[in-house]
């Protein structure tokens, strides 16, 4: 690793470069010539050991890794701006870009709402959102926090809150079980039309409960699959087959009559919920601002984050 006195040794004139698209332009903002812009850059690449620029008689642009690179670099100077400005002000000011990974429908109904709060509330905060079924590697990907539902992996490097639980049934449209029937076993999951979400694992599987209240993983044969919640819920009411859901996401079809469970006796697994992020001996304003709003939110009746 670089002496930690050469760590930024370059990046001004890169990022500056990046954004103006010459060594010229980067220069003038700079108050450098462009030849010194030009070999700042060259000894940044030299450091990393990767090309970040490609460089003709008429233009520079990123390669991939100078995109990838481009983004860190300005996530890191706008951390170190956001607190420059704290220690000026006196104060821990909520300030800077957020990034977050939620789960796609949960995040959409649930979590978004408390986000949008937030932006109102605190002008200088900025969010990045992705939603995606996918667990992601939280330190890896360059995520601030992420929302996720399903039993946790040891991490040494993370810093886990647990919001609440969903609880899980099997459902079908009235329409589909007229047709094939409501099934009576556990085992008849491996012969009907089930439909599953994104899976971690290649077999699929349902978490049902026995009656002593011990979970299980059930193998289930899978008809379709669909990487959003809310197109497995759109799959299930059109009649497509069986579907394990949280009740959050489905209390209301439920309700209505839109659509109906089977094998009660098998349900009442629940998953947990947990807000992470990675460890640090600091944790920046705008990441506590986020994790304690959904903790509060966790607490109030309807939020989603109990069954």
């Amino acid at each position: 690793m670089s002496d930690l006195s050469q760590r930024f040794d370059g990046l001004a004139e890169f990022v500056e470069t990046a954004r103006a698209g010459s060594f010229t332009a980067a220069g003038a903002i700079l108050q450098l010539t462009p030849s010194a812009v030009g070999k700042s850059v060259s000894r940044l690449e030299a450091r990393v050991g990767t090309k970040l620029l490609h460089r003709t008689t008429r233009r520079l642009t990123l390669t991939n890794e100078g995109e990838a690179y481009l983004e860190t670099c300005l996530a890191v100077l706008g951390q170190l701006d956001g607190a420059e400005k704290n220690l000026a002000s006196g104060r821990n000011a909520v300030v800077g870009k957020v990034r977050i990974d939620l789960p796609a429908a949960f995040g959409r109904r649930h979590v978004m709402p408390l986000l949008t709060a937030l932006a109102r509330e605190h002008a200088g905060l900025h969010f990045k959102v992705m939603f995606s079924e996918r667990t992601i590697d939280v330190v890896d990907e360059g995520a601030d926090v992420a929302v996720r539902i399903g039993s946790l992996d040891d991490d040494a490097d993370l810093v886990a809150r647990k919001l609440g639980t969903q609880k899980l049934v099997i459902c079908a449209s009235p329409a589909y079980l007229d047709q094939h029937g409501h099934p009576q076993a556990a085992s008849e999951l491996l012969t009907r039309d089930c439909i599953i979400g994104w899976r971690r694992k290649a077999r699929p599987t349902w978490l049902l409960k026995e009656k002593d209240g011990r979970s299980y993983a059930q193998e289930v044969n899978v008809r379709h699959e669909f990487s959003d919640g809310d197109a497995m819920v759109a799959a299930v009411l059109a009649g497509c087959g069986l579907c394990q859901l949280p009740t959050w996401l489905v209390g209301g079809q439920l309700q209505s009559g839109a659509l109906a469970t089977v094998l009660d006796q098998f349900a009442g697994s629940e998953m947990p919920i947990h807000v992470v992020w990675p460890k640090s001996r600091y944790i920046h304003p705008k990441l506590r601002v986020v994790v304690d709003a959904l903790v509060q939110a966790a607490t109030r009746p309807g939020s989603g984050f109990m069954p």
